[in-house]
């Protein structure tokens, strides 16, 4: 339904010319996918966009467009201006409408991936760009920065407050800084299912900074956005490890988003490889080997040859999904060859996770796909020997990787053991993917134990805890963000 008041937009009407507003639709997503991002557009988004319902497109929209017509702004194509548009509903006294996190998805920008198949039945058309249209539900700014402290009391969480002048400075920027290190902190202890929720409350206050305010200088404003980003890909990663990954890809599209703006190289590193993290846990093996390698171009002018390491890793694992032996054996070589040349200057501060214990649990999990169960197994091992205790999470993970391997690989009594190291941490961790894990462990486990009293104790004492959680793909653990 047309907004009161809208305003036709007649000049995006003669930009169509003589084609249906279906036929345009179709040439948008042609250039989209040119470009390397997804959008749902069919005839009704274009006749939204032409009755002035639309008034400014998202993000996503606003690359493609400008790609069809070079040389052209948003204003040349008939739409305001951003500022002109964002917070009318907290104008007019209503709060936007919030889509459903698969259908925000459907137009968050993404990784490059193989071209989609359009699905006509279900199409979205968002007006402003995603992370707004799902959690900006109005509110001022003042309870926006007071919000950025994680759980508690909004006036106790961070005491940070916007001055008179609607400017945004260090201290708020340093609140939103504070909230990505919290989140990260919280989840090494406690894993991802009881944090996503509490930490949607400070992921829209730094977007409502974004939203309300010129910041006073250059040198904020970058790192405000980075700030943004990081919050966002903090946390689709707390979605991401409690299965929810329709809302992840949606965050971790919106954190790419805000790096392309601001030219943040750095973002959009973090952003393609969790973006390729989540496309092997999802069953998308190929959309993660292009991810990954999307990351690594980003990366390679940052210094940080971890970071390269990292992405490797994500390539291999995309490749492993595809059975390409020979593929990720070369990207864990190319992994490990820059692992080795050692820290940098460049290392960004979310790696923190990323040390020899993770790099040997990313490759058991390539050898673990490809089928090599013992091979990932050794791999295994060594992660939990060389895992600190410092991160309880990652503990928990290891060994339950390790516990499927085992168990696939027929050490029964081994599995076993290893599986009870899992359970003993499940009170302290909170992780859906975690478990999914140990429940898979245990299903090979059950037409395995044989009598073995260790295994039917796993097993017993498993089911006591209510297991019957869903399993993830083969493999899909890992790290955080």
């Amino acid at each position: 339904m047309v907004s009161t008041g809208a305003v036709p937009n007649l000049a995006f009407r003669r930009l169509r010319g003589q084609r249906s507003a279906g036929e345009f639709a179709a040439a948008v997503r042609r250039a989209a996918r040119e470009i390397g991002e997804q959008v749902a557009c069919d005839a009704r988004y274009i006749g939204r966009v032409e009755s002035g319902e639309i008034r400014c497109p998202n993000y996503a929209y606003e690359r493609v467009f400008l790609h069809m017509f070079p040389g052209a702004s948003l204003a040349d194509l008939g739409f305001s201006a951003r500022e002109s548009v964002r917070g009318r509903g907290a104008r007019s006294g209503s709060a936007p409408s919030v889509p459903s996190a698969p259908e925000a998805a459907a137009e968050a920008p993404s990784a490059p991936s193989a071209p989609p198949v359009p699905d006509e039945s279900h199409h979205t058309d968002e007006e402003s760009d995603v992370l707004r249209r799902v959690f900006m539900m109005g509110g001022t700014a003042t309870v926006a920065a007071a919000s950025l402290g994680l759980g508690g009391p909004p006036a106790s969480a961070a005491g940070v407050s916007l001055p008179a002048q609607r400017r945004v400075g260090e201290s708020e920027v340093d609140a939103v800084e504070q909230a990505v290190r919290r989140i990260r902190v919280l989840d090494d202890r406690r894993g991802g299912d009881g944090l996503y929720r509490q930490a949607a409350r400070p992921l829209r206050a730094a977007y409502e900074l974004l939203d309300t305010g010129a910041t006073t200088r250059r040198a904020v404003s970058d790192r405000l956005h980075a700030g943004a980003g990081e919050l966002a890909i903090s946390v689709g990663w707390l979605a991401h490890d409690s299965g929810r990954f329709e809302d992840a890809r949606s965050h971790y599209a919106e954190a790419l988003a805000t790096a392309r703006l601001a030219g943040d190289a750095g973002l959009e590193a973090h952003a393609f490889c969790n973006t390729s993290f989540l496309a092997r846990d999802a069953g998308r093996p190929r959309e993660a080997v292009r991810a990954a390698e999307a990351g690594q171009r980003a990366a390679r002018a940052l210094g940080s040859p971890r970071l390269l390491a990292l992405l490797a890793l994500r390539e291999a694992g995309g490749r492993a999904g595809l059975g390409d032996r020979t593929g990720c054996d070369r990207a864990i070589g190319r992994a490990r060859a820059a692992f080795e040349r050692g820290t940098a200057a460049g290392d960004p501060e979310w790696m923190s996770f990323f040390r020899e214990a993770e790099l040997e649990l990313l490759e058991a999990q390539c050898w673990s796909a490809l089928g090599d169960w013992s091979r990932a197994a050794r791999h295994g091992r060594r992660a939990v020997t060389l895992q600190d205790a410092h991160f309880t999470r990652n503990l928990a993970l290891y060994r339950a990787q390790l516990a499927g391997d085992l168990a696939r690989a027929g050490r029964v009594e081994e599995a076993a053991t290893t599986g009870h190291q899992v359970l003993d941490l499940l009170d302290r961790v909170r992780s859906s993917r975690i478990r999914g894990m140990v429940a898979g462990a245990a299903r090979v486990l059950e037409g395995r134990a044989g009598g073995v009293s260790g295994a039917e104790s796993f097993l017993t004492r498993h089911r006591g805890l209510g297991g019957a959680h869903p399993a993830l793909p083969e493999g899909a653990s890992s790290g955080r963000s």
